[in-house]
């Protein structure tokens, strides 16, 4: 018999199509473990469980919590709460109250790093407790992993976006040459890169990608959207709302600090609308953006299969190591193979986690920062869960002129 107890677990910082899989999962895994008596959900992640607003989630239904797995967004009600000495006083008490002895936590960095700090608190004291992190983030930053649960389904949604738009701007050329697609991503271009995999043959959109790995000039954006305006068939592109300068500031940021979260992150966006502007003053072409915003991340129909599993098994396997005495550990997600894909769990130490950030790695992106490489969509197809629907393409073979021009 193992450490006898309570579990409890919240789910942290921005949801997304899959994080209720995990959740999932750590619900109908801890079902089968006799040590864990009673299972509790924090009501709006540890903001909610320092007001010991605990939800009893053996109380829900079989059918609902297997819904869970299709659910976006967080079932549990998230938080962006940056804790204080005082508050990690407090979530003690709170476990011991309620005899918690499991602590899961949904979560990114800044949920890498609350975990982490629980953990050493509740062993400082001599409160026998095991913590553990379950990955979530549809920036796919998070090191010590192949790629995290929630990037899967973003990526397939800008994909299905970059797509759609690209026909949208292909039909609309002769009015509207320029397309700008914003998408989010603060120092991480992940999301903006997954846009490549709209690409079905050569020549699709996005025609051009630019992330926040690199440097971004103007001029030489410029000089790249005429290049490929001289094709004739107009200019997508695909933009990270994290674009910098050669300063290192945000092309674009708001200033105002209601948009800086707890964490001190400035609320980026408007890069799209700032580029069309700049390309229309210089080119004299009519441009536009689109920015589809937070439905990205959270976007149900565009929910990719692997990243539900994966998502699922990341939040039972958290459960799994707790239960046999591991603790201070984030799982990670481990690529076994690309040809055929697989992947496993592992473990990473919460601490590590939280202190680092996994970038775009340079073979990932071509000798021009201004698209991906093959290399990275060999990386992220298997992620989105099978082939986008197939679309026509007519050939518009064009039958003999008959008057002149």
């Amino acid at each position: 018999m193992g450490l006898e107890g309570n579990l409890i677990v919240g789910q942290s910082g921005g949801p997304t199509a899959v994080i209720n899989a995990s959740l999932a999962g750590v619900i109908e895994e801890a079902k089968k473990h006799s040590e864990i008596k009673e299972l509790y959900g924090a009501v709006n992640g540890v903001e909610g469980l320092l007001k010991e607003e605990i939800a009893d989630l053996r109380a829900e239904s079989d059918e609902d919590i297997s819904l869970l797995r299709n659910t976006p967004a967080s079932a549990l009600l998230t938080c962006r709460r940056k804790l204080t000495e005082d508050d990690y006083d407090r979530l003690l008490a709170i476990f011991r109250a309620h005899n918690i002895r499991y602590f899961l936590y949904i979560g990114g960095n800044d949920s890498a790093d609350t975990t982490h700090k629980v953990g050493l608190l509740a062993k400082e004291s001599g409160y026998e407790m095991r913590v553990m992190g379950v990955p979530k983030t549809v920036d796919n930053d998070l090191a010590y992993m192949d790629h995290t649960p929630g990037f899967g389904s973003v990526a397939r949604f800008n994909a299905l976006a970059m797509r759609d738009a690209g026909l949208d701007s292909l039909a609309m050329a002769t009015s509207t040459p320029i397309k700008i697609i914003e998408t989010m991503g603060r120092n991480a271009g992940w999301i903006t890169a997954s846009t490549a995999l709209a690409r079905e043959k050569p020549g699709d959109p996005p025609d051009l990608i630019y992330l926040p790995e690199r440097t971004f000039d103007r001029d030489q954006f410029l000089s790249d959207v005429r290049k490929v305006l001289e094709r004739g068939h107009g200019c997508t592109i695909a933009v990270c709302e994290g674009l910098r300068d050669a300063d290192g500031n945000p092309v674009v940021a708001s200033k105002s600090e209601i948009d800086t979260d707890a964490f001190g992150h400035r609320q980026l966006g408007g890069i799209g609308d700032y580029l069309a502007q700049f390309l229309m003053n210089s080119l004299n072409l009519k441009a536009r953006a689109d920015k589809a915003g937070t439905i990205q991340r959270v976007c149900g129909i565009a929910q990719s299969s692997v990243d539900v599993e994966e998502a699922y098994m990341a939040g039972a396997a958290a459960v799994r190591h707790a239960c046999e005495g591991t603790s201070d550990q984030m799982v990670t997600l481990v690529r076994v193979s690309s040809n055929p894909y697989k992947c496993e769990t592992g473990l990473a130490p919460l601490s590590a986690v939280a202190n680092a950030e996994r970038l775009v790695p340079d073979e990932f992106i071509n000798e021009e920062g201004n698209d991906v490489t093959p290399a990275f969509i060999e990386y992220a197809l298997p992620l989105i869960g099978g082939p986008l629907p197939k679309y026509a393409r007519l050939k518009l073979e064009r039958i003999p002129k008959l008057l002149s021009s």
